[in-house]
């Protein structure tokens, strides 16, 4: 028992790692995906810019070199849809070296363009705002030091501009520019700040999740370590009760009578169902999935498990029909079936009269719906469905089933519904995507 809490915790922090990870790099796409949206903007901005200056205020620029940098901003761009399209994940530093070419394209252009007089220069200041929201605090000092730089840089060298104008006109154009970039920088920044905001809130939501989630698959790692070591020590005195059982059936003077012999006779067939399942714990708990796997298909699977189920709990009445339509070849779950069982058993337990279960294909989802007519699940239980020790029975330690039905499909990328009949009773649905089955893939989906 000592071993189970060091394993649990050490699987626990490296989940916490993962899922932290995880979505930093979702994270990180989305704002990628936002720079670009952003460099679409400055480019569209520019171009316009560029043809109002040349050609309504006839101030000469140096169109070729302007169009250069227009040209790398599109080249960049593209560049970052494929990488943002691809599965790596995308760190700081890449998020960084963006916003570092983006300050360097603003600075070639207000070279070009009169340097620090220009009006524009004040962008400066919305690439950094753009960092300290984006990258680690490290990179965003970076981009404060970079940017005050190319600004000090362009104060003395720039491209000075043959301005056809009196200075009076050169002032009211410079306040118009300024505005402009005013505007244009505040409405930037509302836009693509408040979107930003709304991809931490969804890596927090998020991260959240899936430490729950990790807390949750921590609790069946423990469940799992016990219940494999329960099994490994009942298989000594069960093997022990099965040699006596034995002896017992050959002593004729036990064989003699009839109602000794027919108990010893139940108690070797209940031995052996104790035996059957200890195996299957173990099996279990020790099998990797895709070796010495059982092919099968979901019809058969499903007729198989329903059927064991009924032979070994004898309902009064249960209602099973399968309309899988076409069938599909999968992987025969043991975990899988004991779910089945598990939902069954809770099933049976709130209508021992009556059970029906129905299953079915939509698309490529198998469902399976097991429904009841006793009481129904209470308001707060199906709020909180799957969550571990929440039962309406009242037992010390209720609450398990559910818990681990919900953490077995979910590991199969499928999904678990509850709800109440409108004339009483429950119904807990199952959907199970056919690629997982047919895989036995267990990863999270």
């Amino acid at each position: 028992m000592v071993v189970i809490a060091p394993i649990g915790d050490m699987l626990q922090r490296g989940r916490f790692g993962r899922t932290t990870i995880q979505a930093r790099d979702i994270t990180n796409k989305k704002n990628l995906l936002l720079l670009v949206q952003l460099r679409w903007l400055a480019v569209i901005g520019q171009v316009l810019t560029i043809l109002y200056v040349q050609f309504v205020l006839a101030i000469a620029l140096p169109l070729a070199a302007m169009a250069a940098v227009l040209g790398f901003l599109v080249l960049l761009n593209i560049v970052s849809l494929l990488r943002q399209s691809r599965r790596q994940a995308i760190s700081n530093s890449e998020l960084f070296l963006e916003l570092m070419l983006d300050v360097g394209a603003l600075t070639l252009q207000l070279y070009f363009s009169g340097g620090a007089s220009n009006p524009f220069v004040s962008l400066y200041l919305l690439q950094v705002i753009l960092g300290a929201v984006l990258v680690d605090a490290w990179s965003a000092w970076m981009l404060v030091f970079v940017t005050s730089g190319c600004f000090l840089f362009l104060t003395v060298r720039f491209r000075a501009l043959d301005m056809p104008h009196a200075h009076g006109e050169l002032l009211g154009l410079h306040i118009q520019g300024m505005f402009i970039c005013h505007v244009l920088a505040a409405t930037l920044l509302v836009f693509f700040v408040t979107r930003i905001q709304h991809n931490l809130k969804a890596r927090d939501s998020r991260l959240a999740e899936l430490r729950q989630r990790s807390v949750e698959e921590d609790h069946i790692v423990r469940m799992g370590l016990l219940a494999s070591g329960a099994a490994h020590e009942l298989g000594t005195p069960l093997s022990t009760l099965s040699v006596i059982l034995s002896d017992w059936q050959r002593m004729p003077q036990l064989g003699a009578d009839p109602e000794i012999a027919g108990d010893i006779a139940e108690m070797q067939s209940q031995l052996d169902r104790c035996k059957a399942i200890v195996s299957g714990i173990l099996i279990s708990s020790g099998d990797a999935r895709g070796e010495g796997t059982i092919r099968t298909t979901a019809t058969r699977f499903l007729d198989e498990t329903i059927g064991e189920w009924r032979e070994s709990r004898s309902p009064a009445v249960i209602d099973y029909s399968n309309l899988i339509e076409p069938d599909a070849a999968i992987i025969s779950d043991t975990a899988l079936k004991q779910v089945i069982f598990n939902i069954l058993d809770n099933a049976l337990e709130a209508s021992p009269g009556w059970i029906g279960v129905v299953t079915g294909r939509q698309a490529d989802t198998i469902v399976i719906a097991v429904s009841d007519v006793g009481p129904g699940f209470a308001p707060d239980m199906l709020e909180t469905i799957g969550k571990p020790y929440r039962s309406s029975k009242g037992r010390p330690g209720g609450g398990l089933g559910l818990f681990l039905v919900v953490n077995v499909i979910r590991k199969l990328g499928g999904t678990v519904a509850a709800e109440n009949g409108a004339d009483g009773g429950a119904c807990v649905t199952l959907a199970l995507p056919l690629a997982s089955l047919a895989t036995g893939g267990h990863g999270e989906h």
